[in-house]
């Protein structure tokens, strides 16, 4: 297989798609559906939800509010445990063909955020900046 979609933009279906199972996926976690203990600790997130081109595949972000990296992969284990039960409730939320894999990623896009805001806000880029 070729990885050349890699530059591509996500087709507008890709993202229809991706956004209809974020939603049901949030819904899910909102309404607590997941009978786990370490996830009932968890208040999770979900920015975003990445398909394939093929939409056999769903790469969901995660991240739990007010958590740290730790807790961040802990929960993604946990949900990887509980993928099956998960991809058949958002079949049941989504009408498709064919319900993709569901495989659970850290986000660390706030994380990379708040780090070019620090360097930002550091004293040597203000002093470029200033001249």
């Amino acid at each position: 297989m070729v990885a050349r979609d890699k530059g591509k933009m996500p087709s507008q279906r890709q993202l229809k798609v991706g956004e209809t199972i974020r939603h049901a996926l949030a819904d899910i976690f909102s309404r607590g559906e997941i009978v786990d203990d370490v996830l009932s600790r968890h208040s999770l997130t979900v920015p975003q939800v990445r398909m394939s081109p093929d939409l056999k595949l769903a790469t969901v972000y995660v991240i739990p509010l007010g958590g740290g990296s730790s807790e961040a992969d802990e929960a993604v284990a946990q949900l990887d445990k509980h993928k099956r039960f998960l991809r058949g409730e958002v079949a049941k939320r989504v009408s498709m063909k064919f319900m993709p894999e569901l495989r659970f990623k850290v986000d660390t896009t706030f994380a990379a955020s708040a780090r070019i805001d620090e360097l930002l806000a550091s004293p040597k880029v203000a002093r470029d900046l200033d001249g």
